[in-house]
């Protein structure tokens, strides 16, 4: 009880949004649920590539499913992250501001490093890093067939463990009859996008070649935030009723104009909020300038075989290779760099001594990733069972070089001034099955054992020796049970434990790292009718030695993230879509949570002090959202789309200085579909206004300390900063289709 009053409490006081809160008393919950399967109904083949890392609708894991319909109606150029920004615990943000370029995805309060990512159950988080980076698979939604986004731990996945999410990505399926469009979009800050898909349908009934290229360019709403994007898709398919052989390659290059560094200043932020300092130095004169190449440049390519096969309606196989190159750098511009960073010699000048020189650098990386996943599934009316491993190896150069300094000194073009690489071995194997004990109820099991390797040589950016030998053990037991009560209601109850190792730069930016643990517990109760469909979800995630995120970032930045000890996070997420009629309806969703260090020690003015139970950082109380649905016909939508979030620290030390304050942003979405007669099968239009109400919002940045004891001889003071990702005001893009 004490909890449900914290929830009450936290919402009136985030200054809830009315329309929100007007559509959850209509009835809370969810979207649409996608009906239970039947065991004696035959699986689609392509589905059979994602059967060993999702979940059916009646399994104890909470879960969303987007479809390629869905995401087409707001797929006009903006990535991946931001299309599912309005699912139930989802937070979006993008560097850029106008949601092209790069984008992330928070869920729970925990970021893209913690969510797990496959691409038809091939792993696609990078091996170090553990981030996800979709610049470099950009439109890549325009080949989506389908979308499951698990919360919490999940289902066992291939790859990096999942600590908030999952999202596990279906590609395009094959396609029986031959189809082709062109896709092109306008809007502000001079972005475009160009698409052009086609697949030849089965040929002699068993043969598809499908594909398609894209192109984005956007100037972004940061200055000279722009985005130079490219990306392809191809796949060639044989497939009979028991065999489906597939070969897919997809890849992007991106060229993009950096702006992580967000704004400090804030006076900037409130009168010139799209100021970026980025490429910024002062020239012999003492002129402001920005270098015009302080970019991004990265290229990543994906190949795929697939091979799936079933035996009966009972047994079927899943065997899957992957190779994924990724080659690229990104270039600074940098003033004053003194020679012993980059291992260069003191020269004299016209008898005076140099020891320091503006340079320009580029910082490389260049990597291999090759991954093999082996599966097997069994079901028949009382059991569905799946079993297998996966395997994936890495291998990644960083090195960085100087391509151009006003004193070179002893150094030539190209010249290495860090060379460093890191391996990793990461294999796993699953077993999970799903058990119908009666017609009311069904139990759940998922083991996992997963063995990780990681090592390291060589220099780091900074010319420091960084040299990680380290192996790991993980054991991942999950069960739960569910319980039909009627054909509209069911409820269900899990518990999941999952560890994660640290990424790269945890080892590089703390001393000591530990790996991470979750037991993960949800309780829910799901009703699904014609009318009104809605899940409530309860959770409690009990962490030990979480790696939280300081609000801070590193040179590169990329956050950085600290083990907290013990925490938690306790939530209600409830979600619904209810018809008020034909034409009309409401697809609410809120979640109310609280997240917790259990005890945090800070250094404050020279002093180790306990700070006691603080909030966790960047996990707002309140996450809210809402789509006011307007469908007369199945030609013809309007949806105003809202999206809450509370105020959220940037920090753990609930300083106030690092405080992100709430926002509510609106858009309004409308599609068009026109049937034609003559060479094209329709004309879709589809317009897009972003931040309709024109709210002046952050939604990302970070927080910092250290200690000054130079002010005041004797005396340590702490200084603070923060520093902002301004988001876009009113923009709008509007795009046509032409499918023939």
């Amino acid at each position: 009880m004490k909890n449900l009053f914290h929830f009450r409490k936290v919402l009136f006081r985030q200054k809830f949004p009315l329309t929100i809160l007007c559509s959850l008393a209509l009835g809370v919950a969810v979207q649409a649920q996608e009906k239970p399967k039947d065991s004696t109904v035959v699986e689609k083949l392509d589905e059979v590539l994602v059967k060993a890392v999702r979940v059916e609708a009646t399994s104890p894991i909470t879960h969303s499913n987007i479809s390629k319909v869905e995401l087409s109606k707001r797929n006009l150029g903006q990535d991946l992250p931001v299309l599912l920004g309005y699912l139930p615990s989802v937070v979006t943000t993008t560097d850029a501001g106008a949601g092209v370029g790069y984008t992330y995805i928070r869920v729970r309060g925990i970021n893209a490093q913690s969510t797990n990512v496959t691409i038809n159950g091939i792993p696609y988080n990078d091996a170090e890093s553990l981030g996800t980076f979709w610049v470099n698979l950009n439109d890549f939604a325009s080949s989506v067939e389908s979308l499951q986004l698990q919360r919490g731990v999940g289902t066992s996945s291939n790859g990096s463990g999942a600590f908030g999410a999952s999202i596990n990505v279906l590609t395009d399926a094959v396609s029986d009859q031959a189809n082709g469009e062109i896709s092109n979009s306008f809007g502000s800050f001079n972005t475009r996008k160009h698409t052009v898909k086609f697949s030849t349908g089965k040929l002699n009934d068993h043969f598809e070649i499908a594909g398609r290229l894209s192109n984005i360019k956007s100037d972004g709403y940061i200055d000279r935030a722009s985005s130079d994007l490219k990306s392809y898709f191809l796949q060639g398919a044989y497939v009979d009723d028991n065999t489906l052989l597939k070969a897919i390659t997809f890849g992007g290059k991106e060229v993009t104009y950096q702006s992580w560094n967000g704004l400090e200043d804030q006076d900037l932020l409130e009168n010139d909020r799209t100021f970026n300092t980025a490429g910024m130095y002062t020239d012999q004169n003492g002129v402001t300038q920005f270098y015009d190449n302080e970019v991004d440049n990265y290229r990543q390519d994906h190949y795929q075989l697939h091979w799936n096969e079933r035996y009966s309606n009972q047994w079927s196989t899943n065997i899957a290779f992957n190779y994924t190159k990724g080659s690229g750098y990104f270039e600074q511009y940098k003033q004053d760099q003194d020679f012993e960073d980059y291992d260069l010699i003191p020269i004299t000048v016209d008898g005076e001594a140099i020891t320091s020189t503006d340079l320009i650098r580029r910082r490389w990386l260049d990597n291999d990733f090759y991954v093999l996943n082996a599966n097997a599934n069994y079901k028949n009316d009382q059991i569905n069972m799946t079993f297998g491993g996966s395997y994936s190896t890495y291998d990644g150069d960083h090195f960085g070089e100087i391509i151009w300094a006003q004193y070179p000194s002893s150094s030539t073009i190209r010249d290495r001034y860090y060379d460093g690489n890191g391996k990793k071995d990461d294999f796993s194997l699953i077993s999970k099955a799903t058990y119908r004990l009666n017609e009311q109820l069904s139990i759940y099991g998922d083991l996992q054992l997963r063995l990780v390797d990681y090592r390291t040589t060589g220099l780091n950016s900074d010319r420091l020796p960084f040299n990680i030998d380290e192996h790991y053990t993980f054991f991942n037991p999950k069960a739960g049970i569910t319980y039909r009560i009627n054909d509209a209601n069911n409820l269900y109850f899990s518990y999941a434990r999952a560890n994660r190792e640290p990424n790269r730069d945890d080892f590089e930016n703390n001393d000591v790292v530990k790996p991470e643990q979750l037991n993960d517990f949800e309780l829910g109760w799901r009703h699904t009718d014609k009318a009104f469909r809605f899940n409530v979800n309860a959770y409690y995630m009990l962490y030990n030695e979480q790696l939280v995120l300081t609000g801070n970032i590193d040179k590169s930045g990329n956050p950085i993230r600290t083990n907290s000890g013990d925490s938690y996070r306790l939530g209600l997420e409830i979600e619904a879509a209810i018809m008020l009629s034909k034409a009309f309806s409401l697809q609410p969703n809120l979640t109310l949570s609280s997240n917790k260090n259990k005890e945090t020690n800070a250094s404050l003015d020279g002093q180790l002090v306990n700070l006691g139970k603080t909030n966790i950082s960047f996990s707002p109380e309140v996450v809210a959202a809402n789509a006011f649905v307007f469908q007369p016909n199945d030609n013809f939508q309007m949806s105003l789309l809202s999206k809450y979030v509370g105020d959220q620290y940037m920090g753990n030390t609930d300083a106030e200085g690092s405080k992100l304050k709430s926002y509510f942003v609106n858009d309004f979405n409308i599609t068009y579909e026109i049937a034609m007669n003559s060479v094209f099968k329709s004309i879709v239009l589809s317009g897009l206004v972003n931040n309709l109400f024109n709210e002046k919002y952050v939604s990302n940045g970070y927080y910092y300390t250290y200690d000054d004891d130079f002010s005041v001889p004797g005396e340590i003071s702490t200084i603070e900063g923060a520093g902002y990702y301004p988001q876009a005001t009113t923009n709008f893009l509007a795009g046509i289709t032409l499918k023939f």
